[in-house]
């Protein structure tokens, strides 16, 4: 009987090589040793995702020796407790997407089973199948929006291959078959992610490989070909890291392109003991420390395109600090993120899941977590140019001093995937609070669902009437009235690394009606102050030259002086150039009924009448009290 089955079962699987389809991207033939390892990996008992029944083991004695390690497990457990009276997820779409229900499904899922491989309590053990169940019974998992079956993909995957050994016969069966047909044969009839060049490559290939390497005995052929099909793919996403890590997607995307890219690093090298030269594609070892460079030290990113500025632990972190041996990646911010993460007991009202339950991943992170050597320092630059194909800058007046001055430029284009208006805008700290802030995304299920064309990178589109992100929200210049060129193209030119250090940007393919436009900031070397000076060439005569900036501040005007104050902090801004003008102060609000209402946040503009020699210099001086 078993051995019918298992036939019944693959067939779909091994009638995909009969069948060449239109873009498909399944390989004919599979390299020797990616089929050799395949082959191994279907001889290994269950569990083989991420760990073996001995790693399980040898996490389970780190986790009562091991500080970081123990404070992590307990606090799994407690999640996973938390889960025990929560009803399995039900399949609930959001607009287009059943995203939301994935990732949720993908935390419940991987922390109950992460508490039960830990623990072994029974609980954990049948709730964790009464979510697969649910999950496995659903129609699909949505595979017209892909990143829904590749989340779900890899919650199911874990749950089957941790929880494996456990499992009756039946309820093997029945996941096993809710595994291959919404995640696997899903991902050969619907291949448009296969050769993506942003996050949803690295998400996708990985949720899909994690399905078929836990089903790897019942057909190792096919296997092999979901593997080679990861290994060949997945280098599109992850060209975009070349040549110095930076992610152009801001570092919101990063967390979730490169975490799902550790996955499938970790799964290859994990279960078939190479990650068949992945590691050593351009930026991806030095992508490690992006989150860092970003940060300032107030603890939010510079969140440039469809990003916000929070951050949170970030397991990928780890793994990174262990298989690449960069423990400096951890001291400026993971470490604090991490025990903060494991020890607050926040919940929403009425709800029994906590507020950072979000952190889907967290339980993946377990695995290479260990308490940091004491007095590690970062060793990481004070200036830095990121490079790529959305270019930004970084200055820093240190990295251990909590009021440190801190500023980062964005160049790039606004065609980039996720891209704002956004190329010369601007975000800075000083005293440890952010003073000059980008406003970040519009939720994109509320502009989709009043049919609007979010995704569309046209001059034209409806994407740049959204106030977000759009030129005018942004701390930059507005040249005549008019938005930036979508097909344009901001540039740096030079970097001085030296205090005072500077920068500067070419941004003139971004504006149609100037010849030239050069922004260039340059940090005092006390970090004490910083002038962001701009100069326009070839603008028609009178056409106004608006500068702005955003902020969450209080905002006084004094004459000539901006005095901004913020958690008892006070920064004074003042016009350095030769066009001067008075400032302007107010709400900083879209002017659509579906703006979001940006509560508290202030723009600060002043405005210059091109002069008619055809020549414009402006700018502004930050000053720390």
């Amino acid at each position: 009987m078993k051995k019918t089955l298992l036939v019944l079962l693959v067939l779909p699987l091994a009638l995909w090589g009969k069948k060449k389809r239109n873009s498909d991207l399944m390989p004919e033939t599979v390299r020797p040793e990616v089929a050799s390892a395949v082959a191994k990996a279907a001889e290994k008992p269950h569990p083989r995702l991420f760990a073996t029944a001995g790693e399980f083991e040898s996490l389970k004695a780190r986790a009562a020796s091991d500080e970081y390690v123990k404070m992590g497990a307990e606090h799994v457990r407690e999640l996973a407790d938390g889960l025990l009276d929560a009803k399995p997820v039900a399949r609930v779409m959001e607009g287009r997407r059943l995203l939301a229900v994935s990732r949720k499904a993908l935390y419940r899922i991987n922390t109950l089973a992460m508490a039960y491989r830990l623990y072994g309590r029974k609980e954990h053990f049948d709730r964790a199948i009464a979510e697969l169940r649910a999950v496995c019974a659903f129609e699909n998992w949505n595979p017209s929006h892909f990143l829904d079956v590749a989340e779900m993909s890899l919650a199911v995957a874990t749950g089957y291959d941790w929880l494996y050994a456990e499992m009756d016969e039946a309820t093997r069966r029945e996941i096993a078959s809710g595994l291959r047909r919404h995640g696997l044969e899903a991902s050969v009839k619907h291949q448009g992610w296969g050769r993506a060049r942003n996050n949803w490559g690295q998400v996708c290939h990985a949720g899909i490989l994690s399905a078929a390497l836990a089903l790897a005995e019942e057909n190792p052929e096919e296997t092999g070909r979901f593997a080679q099909r990861c290994v060949d793919h997945i280098t599109h996403s992850m060209k975009a890291l070349a040549p110095n890590g930076s992610y152009p997607e801001g570092p919101g995307y990063w967390n979730y392109g490169v975490e799902f890219n550790f996955v499938a690093i970790a799964l290859l090298e994990g279960t078939l003991g190479s990650d068949f030269g992945l590691t050593s594609e351009p930026g991806f070892k030095e992508t490690c420390a992006y989150p860092d460079l970003v940060t300032g030290p107030s603890g939010m990113t510079f969140n440039y395109a469809d990003g916000g500025s929070g951050r949170g632990t970030c397991p990928v972190a780890w793994w990174f600090a262990k298989r690449f041996n960069r423990p400096e990646i951890l001291p400026y911010f993971e470490q604090a993120a991490y025990r903060q993460y494991c020890t607050e007991r926040r919940t929403r009202k009425g709800k029994s899941e906590p507020l950072h339950a979000n952190n889907r991943m967290f339980a993946y992170g377990l695995f290479y977590v260990q308490t940091p050597a004491a007095g590690q320092k970062v060793t990481l630059p004070l200036v830095w140019n990121a490079g790529g194909p959305v270019p930004i800058t970084v200055q820093r007046s240190s990295w251990d001093n909590a009021t440190a001055m801190f500023v980062g430029l964005k160049g790039g284009s606004p065609s980039a995937n996720h891209g704002h208006m956004d190329a010369g805008s601007f975000i800075l700290e000083a005293q440890g609070v952010r003073w000059a802030i980008d406003l970040g995304a519009e939720s994109y299920h509320k502009i989709e669902s009043l049919g609007m064309n979010l995704w569309s990178m046209s001059q034209e589109s409806d994407r740049w009437k959204i106030y977000r992100l759009g030129t005018s929200s942004h701390n930059e210049l507005m040249l005549d009235g008019c938005q930036q060129l979508v097909k344009g193209f901001g540039k740096v030119l030079e970097v001085k690394e030296e205090a005072p250090s500077a920068v500067t940007l070419d941004l003139s393919s971004l504006y149609t009606n100037a010849t030239q436009v050069v922004r260039r900031g340059v940090m005092a070397a006390d970090g004490r102050s910083y002038e962001l000076k701009d100069a326009v060439v070839g603008l028609r005569a009178g056409a106004p030259i608006r500068w702005a900036m955003t902020t969450r501040a209080a905002v006084e005007v004094k004459g000539d002086e901006v005095v901004l104050r913020q958690d008892g902090k006070t920064l004074r801004m003042t016009m350095c150039g030769a066009l001067t003008a008075p400032w302007e102060v107010k709400p900083a609000q879209g002017p659509n009924s579906y703006d979001s209402a940006n509560k508290g946040c202030s723009q600060i503009t002043f405005t210059v009448p091109m002069p008619a020699e055809g020549h414009a210099r402006l700018g502004v001086k930050f000053m720390v009290d």
